[in-house]
């Protein structure tokens, strides 16, 4: 039997899933915890690694092995590869005036040069949209790494000038599993590298342009791979796969094929799709991602998804199943109650200040029920929103899959078709970043035009009849709160 190694270094543990390389059989597996917070030592990473790793039974006798982590993350590392701050995450938002800086600017050179109409405010940031979706697939927000470089130049210039080369989390484990050569032993994917905001999907290629426009000049940035290109060799001569973020990972992990929406209740809340052609949309709604199989991956993202979950448990003072039982004993719609999820600002829509709220509080509505019932449906909203992006930009719904730890609630699958109108099929639990990456490290053992076909895990149906009214009040609240700042 010949095993591969998939590692999931999302934002809250490390996951190492050691699988069969032929079937995807689950061999053994490991996990370890990582520090809260939006910016963290990437040591921590390393070491929840190294304890995750020594669960599964360690990596002696794998064939291969592949590492999906959280997208965006800044990585700076100086001259000699040590880390010159704690990364910046990509729930840290305090780089989104940041974003509005660059879009601006490079709206103000884009009509400045075509028309000589720069000076308009609004104009420049409407160009400054369209100019960033052709160039990269996608408007920076404050997730992206490209903020966070800006960020970080124009709040912290002496970190920045000890900065020699800039790279995401997953490229980091990957670069320390590898033995941590020279900084020019950089390597990623496709997927990642499509999330920084200066690497372009449509034509495989940095914008460097992009990057010393942000940065002020150009670090080392790691090279990109091919689908099944090597980024390097284990201890034991077994090569690593490029890896990708969690996101391409993911869709791996699940086997989408094009024309399947993937909705993932996670930290993040994600809605996502494999797409055969690039997306660029200039609402900067849908982010135009590249995939890990050399397709692509537009993306709507949600800061707050399995968290509200958390959240409201705490505030009714139960567990989510308890959560869960409640809401289901409230009506449709909760009679009115709607909760607006903006618990930690908001990427989509673009809302960094936000704040969470309440309305239709009603001595009716003033029960634990209702309360559970409009947290699920107001986090499911979020996501709904997200789905109907995509199917501007022209997305194919041929099915939807509802994945993530928020998808193990019976409330979020019981009314996620009430508020999406439609099925939803729902895999059997399981860790599908850390699946796709063993998926991927499996494709670069085996060779082959394509990734192994594993045998799909079992999924249920999930079915309801669709209730309109939860949209058009969540609708109709959502907008009276915007960008309200948390001082």
């Amino acid at each position: 039997m010949a095993l591969v190694a998939g590692v999931d270094s999302s934002t809250q543990s490390c996951k190492v899933m050691i699988r069969d390389a032929e079937t995807g059989e689950l061999v053994r597996s490991g996990r370890a915890a990582h520090p809260v917070g939006t910016e963290v030592d990437p040591q921590a990473w390393w070491d929840a690694l190294q304890d995750a790793v020594v669960q599964a039974g360690g990596l002696a006798d794998v064939v291969a092995a592949s590492v999906a982590g959280q997208q965006h993350g800044m990585v700076c590392l100086d001259e000699r590869g040590a880390v010159v701050r704690p990364a910046l995450l990509w729930n840290d938002t305090r780089s989104a005036g940041a974003a509005t800086e660059l879009i601006e600017e490079l709206g103000v050179s884009g009509r400045a040069a075509d028309a000589g109409e720069s000076g308009d405010r609004v104009g420049d940031l409407v160009a400054g949209r369209q100019a960033w979706a052709e160039a990269v697939g996608s408007v920076p927000v404050a997730s992206f790494t490209v903020t966070k470089l800006r960020w970080l130049a124009r709040n912290e210039p002496a970190s920045a000038e000890r900065t020699a080369a800039v790279c995401l989390p997953h490229d980091w484990l990957t670069w320390r599993l590898a033995g941590a050569g020279g900084l020019d032993t950089l390597r990623t994917d496709r997927g990642d590298a499509s999330g920084t905001g200066y690497w372009s999907p449509r034509t495989g290629e940095y914008r460097f342009d992009l990057l010393e426009q942000a940065f002020g000049r150009r670090p080392v940035v790691p090279v990109v791979l091919d689908p099944t290109g090597r980024a390097g060799e284990l201890a034991n001569g077994a090569p690593l796969a490029p890896g990708t973020g969690d996101n391409a990972a993911a869709a791996l992990g699940v086997g989408a094929l094009p024309g399947d929406v993937i909705v993932s209740v996670g930290t993040s809340g994600t809605v996502f799709s494999v797409a055969e052609t690039p997306s660029q949309d200039s609402s900067g709604a849908v982010a135009g991602f590249a995939d890990a199989t050399g397709r692509f991956l537009p993306l709507v993202a949600t800061l707050n998804a399995a968290r509200v979950l958390d959240a409201a448990a705490k505030l009714l003072g139960v567990d989510l199943d308890e959560l869960a039982r409640l809401a289901l004993s409230a009506p449709a719609g909760a009679d009115g109650l709607v909760l607006v999820p903006y618990l930690e600002g908001e990427r989509t829509p673009n809302r960094p200040l936000a704040t969470g709220a309440v309305h239709g509080l009603t001595l009716r509505t003033s029960t634990p029920a209702h309360l559970a019932r409009a947290a699920i449906e107001g986090l499911l909203c979020g996501l709904a929103d997200g789905l109907d992006a995509m199917v501007a930009q022209g997305a194919t719904v041929n099915r939807v899959i509802l994945v993530g730890g928020g998808a193990r609630s019976e409330a979020v699958r019981r009314i996620a078709p009430e508020v999406f109108g439609c099925p939803v099929l729902v895999p059997a639990p399981g860790e599908y970043v850390a699946d796709g990456a063993a998926r991927q490290a499996a494709w670069v053992a085996l060779g082959g035009d394509a990734p192994p076909s594993w045998v799909a895990s079992s999924t249920q149906e999930y079915d309801a009849p669709a209730a309109p009214q939860i949209r058009d009040q969540y609708v109709a609240a959502r907008d009276l709160f915007i960008n309200r700042p948390t001082h």
